[in-house]
C-alpha cells in the first residue's frame, strides 16, 4: 500500500467516524456503534504509524515499502 491509498484509507474512516459521533449527539450510542469506533480508532493509529514509518524510511533513504502495519497492541500501547 503506498502513502496515497494511506491516506485515501485514512479520510475514508475519519469520515465515518464523524458520522458515527454525529449521528448520536445528544443521544446514547449502541455497543455495537461504540465497537466500530473503537475499530476505526485503532485502524486509523495503525495506519498513521505505517504512514510515519514510510515517511521515515524514505528519509533515511530505504525503501518506503518495507513500512509494516504494527500490531493494535503496539501501536495502542504508544506514549503521548
Amino acid at each position: 500500500m503506498d502513502d496515497k491509498e494511506i491516506l485515501a484509507q485514512i479520510s475514508a474512516l475519519a469520515d465515518e467516524e464523524q458520522r458515527l459521533e454525529e449521528a448520536h449527539v445528544g443521544d446514547g450510542i449502541s455497543d455495537v456503534e461504540r465497537a466500530r469506533l473503537r475499530s476505526i480508532e485503532v485502524t486509523l493509529d495503525q495506519l498513521w504509524d505505517t504512514l510515519r514509518q514510510r515517511r521515515a524510511k524514505r528519509q533515511a533513504g530505504r525503501d518506503p515499502d518495507q513500512a509494516q502495519t504494527r500490531t493494535a497492541g503496539t501501536v495502542e500501547g504508544y506514549l503521548q
